[in-house]
């Protein structure tokens, strides 16, 4: 299978989030959306789980695309307050759809793909022990506050106007000051 099938296959499951309304991925609907027989998917996909867990991975690599270009460094070498800070912008200022939700939200019933989304995000999320509290306390606000708008923004329920978001990023800067540099 080539790179560009699979990212057609993976396309294609999330257009049905989008169609459908964020309902669930089948392995026919995924088949006929990417113009292969059902046999065709299984192939590459053996299972629904399995076609679920690239799907999973397909949208945290978008999202660690985006993660590593606002970042602007190797991810190891950033600070707490640089890995959230590329959270919060990128979860502030790109656009996200139903599809990115319903990837999301639907992976907390599945233990395997929940693993996925620890997996692929604690290395931006997680807060060192070490951190003082009052620091752990603004970059989890934060972080909190980019949650927030990125779920209305993807779901479109109670959705922020656009001319609010400049506000929610000052505020967001606000709360990312590094007081320890």
């Amino acid at each position: 299978m080539t790179r560009n099938a699979k990212r057609q296959i993976l396309d294609g499951a999330l257009d049905l989030l989008r169609t459908e309304g964020g309902g669930a991925i089948t392995l026919d609907a995924a088949a006929r959306q990417a113009g292969l027989t059902k046999p065709g998917l299984m192939y590459h996909f053996p299972t629904k789980e399995a076609l679920m867990l690239a799907v999973v991975d397909h949208v945290a690599d978008r999202w660690e695309t985006l993660l590593l270009h606002r970042l602007a460094r190797p991810l190891q070498t950033a600070s707490p307050h640089q890995r959230i800070r590329a959270y919060v912008e990128v979860a502030l200022a790109e656009p996200f759809d139903r599809a990115d939700f319903a990837i999301y939200s639907d992976a907390h019933y599945r233990d395997t793909l929940t693993d996925t989304w620890v997996r692929r995000f604690e290395p931006w999320l997680a807060l060192p022990d070490t951190l003082a509290d009052a620091a752990r306390a603004r970059l989890t606000a934060a972080r909190l506050l980019a949650d927030g708008y990125w779920t209305a923004a993807a779901t479109g329920v109670f959705p922020i106007p656009d001319h609010d978001r400049a506000q929610l990023l000052a505020l967001a800067e606000d709360l990312l000051k590094d007081e320890t540099s």
